[in-house]
């Protein structure tokens, strides 16, 4: 039973502290999601996309105000032949009504730009029935001590947030005719938390019982940088964002570990080193990667254009909990395509692609912080509804590649052999408002 509950401790605890995945977002404005490449547009999601850019567009001040809903869904196949094991545990992420802030000022050769919104991570997940990591262990070492499932109840169950709350301010200036720069800062807020326990339990008796609540707080900032070339029908952009050091301590409110038949001096004694890192106090590192954009956008006709952008994040260089990001086989490479055609006056309708590749490795993925190389695909439309207000909607997806990794020794169980296969689904819904004064 002692290298049972050693085993649960380790796993728990790393379990709740990485529940999450690759820190940086990129949708914050509703154009995005209807045509991704938006890393060469002159227009007002430009405040993120193309600081640079904003120095090609309309004169005076604009405002936009955004609102998406993501719908996901984080599974774990489980296949352990020898536990009898064959399960899907069901991972619920989810989030309220994401919004985002834009306003930009423009005066002849300069512009003034901010933005406000969650640009890292940004949501809950929850497993109503825990995850393998946990039940896995429990049913075999329980099984060791003669005990075989339907003598015991096992309940457990894990959920964590993690927002990271971003503000940016640019300052864009036009060099020449056809070139402009751009220099930022953004500021950025994590707010997370991990709540968790693991009973196990037979009649009056717990033979094992395991909480935790802690929260996490901290700052972290970032300078940007970008320029833009802007000529007739062509812009060609990029992008530099300096990686972002966040190291956020813990508030921890509980953090027990109960064994049967050990005091708690026992239980200090022989698995304080397990825990230490989620003690009162301790800090964790939640990097976000740096971040290099190249974009180019075409008119091809005064109704059409069209978009490539490419994306980087070194994530191998961004420190994670557990110094994970050096198991990744290289950093994160994205490539966008978008379209968008001007029906008439009133009307614009847009589409657009984005291949996802992270670079993964079996190291990497852990039940409550997996990721899936994806395809995203994205639709909508703009709609003038008068001459100073547009509404955009849009809809997107992101169909996963499963991940299945392979163990000689299931969870660090001896000549247990067993699989996982990761799987992810993505849904997303967005409405914003550009205003123009």
């Amino acid at each position: 039973m002692k290298r049972f509950f050693l085993f649960v401790v380790a796993a728990s605890m790393s379990l709740l502290a990485e529940a999450g995945g690759l820190m940086t977002n990129t949708n914050y404005h509703i154009a995005f999601d209807r045509m991704f490449a938006r890393g060469a547009t002159s227009e007002i999601d430009a405040t993120y996309s193309n600081p640079a850019g904003l120095v090609w567009g309309r004169e005076g001040l604009q405002l936009s105000l955004n609102f998406q809903k993501p719908w996901q869904n984080r599974d774990i196949e489980a296949n352990v032949p020898a536990l009898g094991l064959n399960k899907t545990y069901k991972g619920e992420a989810s989030a309220p009504v994401v919004p985002a802030l834009f306003a930009v000022y423009k005066q002849d050769r300069w512009a003034v730009s901010t933005m406000i919104g969650i640009v890292g991570s940004g949501g809950f997940v929850k497993y109503d029935e825990g995850v393998p990591m946990f039940t896995a262990p429990i049913m075999a070492r329980l099984a060791a001590g003669g005990l075989q499932p339907g003598t015991y109840d096992l309940d457990a169950q894990m959920k964590g947030k993690q927002y990271i709350y971003g503000g940016q301010v640019n300052f864009s200036y036009k060099l020449t005719d056809y070139l402009s720069a751009a220099v930022g800062l953004r500021a950025n807020y994590y707010d997370g938390y991990y709540r968790g326990h693991v009973v196990a339990q037979g009649g009056p008796v717990k033979y094992v019982n395991l909480q935790l609540d802690c929260s996490q707080k901290g700052w972290g900032f970032n300078p940007l940088v970008s320029v833009n070339y802007h000529q007739d029908k062509l812009s060609l952009a990029a992008r530099y964002e300096f990686r972002t050091k966040i190291n956020v301590p813990n508030d921890t409110k509980e953090l027990s570990a109960d064994v049967v038949g050990m005091s708690p001096q026992q239980v200090q004694a022989a698995f304080g080193d397990k825990i230490a890192a989620y003690q009162d106090g301790v800090k964790t590192r939640y990097d976000m990667p740096s971040l290099l954009v190249l974009a180019a956008q075409y008119e091809f006709t005064p109704k059409l254009r069209a978009a490539a952008e490419y994306h980087f994040y070194d994530d191998k260089n961004a420190k994670m909990s557990g110094n994970r990001q050096e198991n990744l086989e290289h950093g994160t490479h994205e490539v966008l395509l978008g379209a968008e055609y001007d029906i008439n006056d009133r009307f614009t309708v847009s589409l657009g692609g984005q291949r996802t590749d992270y670079g993964l490795a079996d190291d990497y993925q852990t039940h409550t912080s997996f990721a899936c190389d994806s395809y995203s695909l994205g639709c909508g439309a703009a709609v003038n509804l008068t001459k100073n207000v547009r509404l955009n909607v849009s809809y997107f997806c992101t169909l996963y590649s499963d991940y299945k990794k392979e163990q000689a020794n299931y969870q660090g169980l001896p000549g247990v052999a067993g699989s996982d296969t990761f799987s992810r689904t993505n849904h997303v819904i967005g409405l914003g408002l550009d205003y123009k004064f």
